[in-house]
C-alpha cells in the first residue's frame, strides 16, 4: 500500500482531479491510499442532477463550491472538519460494491481510538445508529476507487443549509430530518482533537495493519497534469452542472440500490431526449442507454427489444430490465 502524500491541498477541484489522475496513471502493481480535506463544499455524485441537489441562493451567498465526482451515490458536504480517505486498487469483480471490503480497515482504525464503528445499509458508517461516514465507488473496468468521507468536525447545520435533501431519501431512512440522522465522531472521543491530529492517528492505525506502506510524493511533471486535468474538467461548468433537459414525463423510483429519476421528451411517440439522473452505483456510463434509447417508438416492446443484449445491472446495480423498463412507463413490474 503506498499513502499519496496530497501536499496539504484543499481545494475539492484539485483533490478530485488528484484522485482521477492516479486512478488512471499510478501503477497497478500497487494499492494507494489518498487523504484530502476540503475546503466547504458540495461533491454531487455522477448520476445526479445538480441543480435538484444544492440550494443554489445559499451557495451562491457563502461561496461554497460545487464539484461533481467519477462516482456514483448522493451529493455530501465537505468542510475543513471533514476528512476524506480513498483507496485506489485493481478492479476485481468481487470488489465493486462491496463497501465492507474497504470500510473494514477504517472500521478498524476509528475502534483502536475508541470510536465503535459499523457498516450499515448500503453504503453508510454509523455509530450509535448515527451516520458518520458515506461511502462510494467508481470503476474504470482496470483500476478502482473505493472512497468516502468521515464527519469528524463538520459544521452540521450547514449540511441541511447547502443540500436540497429529497424527502424520499429521508422517509427511506427512517428519519425526520439530515441533522438528526448524521453526527460528528469528535462527540465519540473522549478527549478534544483537531483533524490533524485525527488524519495523523488514522493513518498510524492503518500503517500498523499492514506489512509495507510507504509514502509518496507526486513529481511537478505529475502536478503539472494534475492541475491541467482540474483546469479542463473539475472547473468546468459542463462537468459540475451539466445541460438540464427538456422533458414532458418524469419517472422517478426509490429501489434498494438507490434513486432512479427519468426524465423523458416524447414527441408524436418517440422519445427525442433522454436522461437518467440518481444516487446508483453502477460501472458502465449512463450515456450508452441515453443514447441507444433516443429516437425509438415510446413502446414497451420497442424499448425492451432495443434494450437487448444490455446488462442493466452494470449501469444501475441489482434490478432487472424489467424493472427499468417498468420505470419508464410508470407501471408495476407485473403490468410488463
Amino acid at each position: 500500500m503506498i499513502f499519496i502524500e496530497n501536499e496539504g491541498h484543499t481545494n475539492p477541484r484539485l483533490n478530485l482531479a488528484l484522485e482521477e489522475y492516479a486512478l488512471r496513471n499510478f501503477t497497478s502493481q500497487s494499492d494507494y491510499l489518498l487523504f484530502y480535506i476540503n475546503e466547504p463544499s458540495i461533491i454531487i455524485g455522477r448520476n445526479q442532477n445538480t441543480l435538484e441537489e444544492i440550494n443554489h441562493d445559499y451557495i451562491e451567498k457563502n461561496n461554497i463550491h460545487v464539484v461533481r465526482r467519477i462516482s456514483g451515490g448522493g451529493a455530501v458536504y465537505h468542510d475543513y472538519g471533514n476528512l476524506n480517505f480513498s483507496f485506489i486498487t485493481n478492479h476485481d469483480s468481487t470488489s465493486l460494491n462491496n463497501f465492507k471490503k474497504f470500510t473494514e480497515p477504517v472500521i478498524s482504525a476509528l475502534s483502536k481510538i475508541g470510536v465503535e464503528a459499523e457498516l450499515k445499509g448500503r453504503n453508510d458508517i454509523l455509530v450509535n445508529d448515527k451516520k458518520i461516514s458515506g461511502t462510494a465507488q467508481f470503476s474504470t473496468g482496470k483500476r478502482m476507487i473505493s472512497h468516502g468521507t468521515l464527519l469528524f468536525d463538520t459544521n452540521l447545520e450547514e449540511v441541511a443549509n447547502a443540500l436540497q435533501v429529497k424527502m424520499s431519501k429521508i422517509v427511506s431512512k427512517g428519519h425526520k430530518s439530515v441533522r438528526s440522522r448524521v453526527a460528528n465522531i469528535s462527540e465519540f472521543i473522549e478527549r478534544p482533537l483537531k483533524i490533524e491530529e485525527f488524519r495523523a492517528l488514522l493513518l498510524s492505525s492503518l500503517y500498523k495493519e499492514r506489512e509495507t506502506f510507504e509514502t509518496y510524493h507526486l513529481t511537478p511533471d505529475e502536478w503539472k497534469a494534475v492541475y491541467s486535468l482540474k483546469e479542463e474538467k473539475y472547473d468546468s461548468w459542463d462537468w459540475n452542472y451539466g445541460r438540464s433537459p427538456k422533458f414532458n414525463i418524469q419517472r422517478t423510483k426509490r429501489f434498494p440500490v438507490g434513486e432512479i429519476d427519468v426524465r423523458m421528451l416524447v414527441e408524436k411517440g418517440y422519445l427525442t431526449e433522454l436522461k437518467i439522473f440518481g444516487d446508483f452505483f453502477g460501472k458502465e456510463p449512463l450515456e450508452n442507454i441515453e443514447k441507444l434509447l433516443v429516437g425509438v417508438k415510446y413502446d414497451k416492446e420497442t424499448i425492451s427489444n432495443k434494450l437487448n443484449g444490455i446488462k442493466i445491472e452494470e449501469y444501475f446495480g441489482d434490478i432487472s430490465k424489467s424493472e427499468f423498463i417498468a420505470l419508464l412507463y410508470g407501471t408495476d413490474e407485473s403490468d410488463n
